[in-house]
């Protein structure tokens, strides 16, 4: 098909903290340098920061060098951490609060910020298109645009206008456009889904152990004035999860009497009856988090997977013609439970790479290795290298020992302990069989602190054109039926945060697997859990999705 196309010496697919960050250090290199480079970002939300979704606590450390007069551009950092409290929640009902000695190093907040990611990349694409950056919103890169010599020559944007059984609507059919760089950068956040690709093609992770991740469930409250306290972040370790089925939760005092309440369910759990959902509605009911919440109004729910392999899950980041940056790659560092200031200073060692190449009178298409080098003398590396034992500790000890463990490692060795633990069974490959497993009873919602996924859904501004093809792809559609269900009594019903998956039992008693991809939050959590590796999330249509507002 001839398809119109556009070029530019960068294209940027994702405008998170990675991809931005990326795009101002082009454009600033070039201004510094008197030259230009043009700049493209394409982002599938509706907005720039329309599937943006992180806690969140921000490090500064990035957005300082990027810009170190960002408060008095109005960056939308108004909270800053006064009081870390952790605590170990023993059951439903009981807690003990950890001592701050005891606590690892890289858990303490001083000099953070609370705040939206969202508005943060806002405030950044602002900042791009001063400088020059074209941002294109509601355009879904679709695929990866390669040559016959395997090089990557930008990307295709989805197709506007197919209908369910994927033929082109009347009136309406647009083809996707290419949008052609010397360079493209990756930055769609995890588990991205041309970084998938670009991975498996090139072998990328041919020297690294497997990618691990997390899912976050996270909602935005309004609290009474007399429980609410800026700056305070609670973080906790325990019930309602154990070390079999591991995890953590936040929550977070922001400003405007507003705060932010989260549980992070490790993806490597193995009860496949547990609902990470129904988890988090009943974590809100232990003390140490309803005290905050009770009387509160519930503004908004989101869920997104976190990709926390760290330094030992990290792939080869360069091909040719193309890189991949943030959490595309995994540079979150799990010990911190933060990935947007890495990943803003990998976009940024990207941008410089980049920029140089050009300026020295580099076409595009090579593969460049000066980035690999640059991140490995960069404090990200550093920071990546220093906690590199936290996951696989919490992983083979839990919470507790677990804990323990990077205790030792973070505050007395300074994550340079003389061994580097290894997690090589992925996530998937986790999940015990339903006949060894124990059926987990959730409580019902109140409709006051704990909810049901459809309302949790509504408050996520979801939504997609109903007649489109259905980005949920499975690779065999007898397996979830033939095989998930008798085997793992299908998973998908229970770790989908938002109400995708059902099996649905006809009047005679036949099973038939359901797929409601009106209601995906874009998670990305079935294409990472699921057992037989059988779903495969793509992008759907351009502005399809959440519309996270403060998130």
């Amino acid at each position: 098909m001839e398809r119109e196309y556009m070029e530019f010496d960068v294209v940027v697919v994702g405008a998170g903290p990675a991809g931005l960050a990326a795009a101002c250090r082009l454009k600033q290199r070039a201004a510094d340098a008197g030259q230009d480079i043009s700049v493209c970002v394409v982002e599938k939300g509706s907005e720039v920061g329309a599937h943006i979704l992180s806690g969140a606590v921000f490090e500064p450390r990035a957005l300082s060098e990027l810009f170190p007069d960002w408060q008095a551009l109005g960056a939308p950092l108004e909270t800053p951490v006064l009081r870390d409290d952790i605590y170990l929640l023993k059951g439903p009902d009981a807690a003990r609060k950890v001592p701050d000695a005891l606590v690892p190093k890289t858990m303490h907040n001083q000099g953070n910020y609370i705040i939206s990611l969202g508005n943060l990349c806002r405030w950044l694409a602002q900042q791009a298109e001063n400088l020059g950056v074209e941002i294109y919103p509601g355009f879904a890169a679709q695929e990866p645009l390669i040559d016959d010599n395997g090089v990557v020559r930008g990307i295709i944007t989805g197709d506007l206008g197919i209908d369910r059984e994927g033929n082109p609507k009347d009136g309406i059919y647009t083809p996707g456009m290419e949008l052609r760089g010397k360079y493209t950068l990756f930055a769609e956040g995890c588990r991205g889904h041309i970084g998938k690709q670009l991975i498996q093609r090139f072998q990328l992770n041919a020297q690294a152990d497997p990618q691990h991740y997390a899912i976050g469930i996270k909602e935005l409250w309004e609290v009474d004035p007399a429980k609410h306290e800026q700056g305070l972040v609670v973080h906790t370790a325990g019930w309602p999860l154990d070390k079999e089925n591991p995890g953590g939760s936040f929550l977070y005092h922001l400003e405007n009497n507003q705060v932010v309440v989260g549980l992070i369910v490790d993806l490597s759990y193995s009860n496949p009856y547990l609902s990470p959902f129904d988890e988090f509605q009943r974590y809100k009911h232990h003390p140490v988090i309803r005290q905050y919440l009770e009387g509160g109004t519930r503004l908004s729910y989101g869920a997104r997977a976190i990709t926390k392999g760290g330094l030992n899950s990290l792939p080869k980041m360069t091909f040719k013609g193309g890189l991949l940056i943030g959490c595309d790659a995994g540079t979150l560092n799990f010990a911190k439970i933060k990935g947007s200031h890495t990943a803003m200073k990998s976009g940024m060692l990207a941008a410089e790479t980049i920029a140089d190449a050009l300026f020295a009178g580099d076409e595009g298409g090579a593969e460049l290795s000066a980035y690999e080098q640059a991140f490995k003398k960069s404090w990200v590396y550093e920071e990546l290298y220093g906690s590199r034992n936290f996951g696989p500790a919490i992983h083979k000890w839990g919470s507790v020992l677990g804990g323990a463990f990077n205790f030792i490692d973070q505050n007395l060795f300074g994550g340079k302990i003389p061994f580097t633990l290894r997690d090589t069974r992925p996530d998937y490959a986790q999940l015990k069989t339903a006949a060894q497993s124990q059926k987990i009873d959730y409580p019902k919602p109140d409709g006051k602190l704990s909810f049901d996924k459809l309302s949790s859904v509504f408050l996520s501004n979801t939504n997609h054109e109903e007649d489109q093809p259905i980005h949920l792809k499975l690779s065999d559609p007898n397996i979830p039926i033939a095989q998930n269900l008798p085997k793992y009594d299908e998973p998908a019903q229970r770790y989908c945060p938002a109400g995708v998956y059902e099996v649905v039992t006809a009047d005679d008693g036949a099973k038939r697997f359901q797929i409601n991809a009106q209601n995906c939050v874009h998670c990305k959590t079935c294409d990472i859990k699921d057992p037989a590796q059988n779903i495969t999330w793509v992008a759907p249509e351009g502005t399809g999705g959440p519309n996270y507002p403060n998130m």
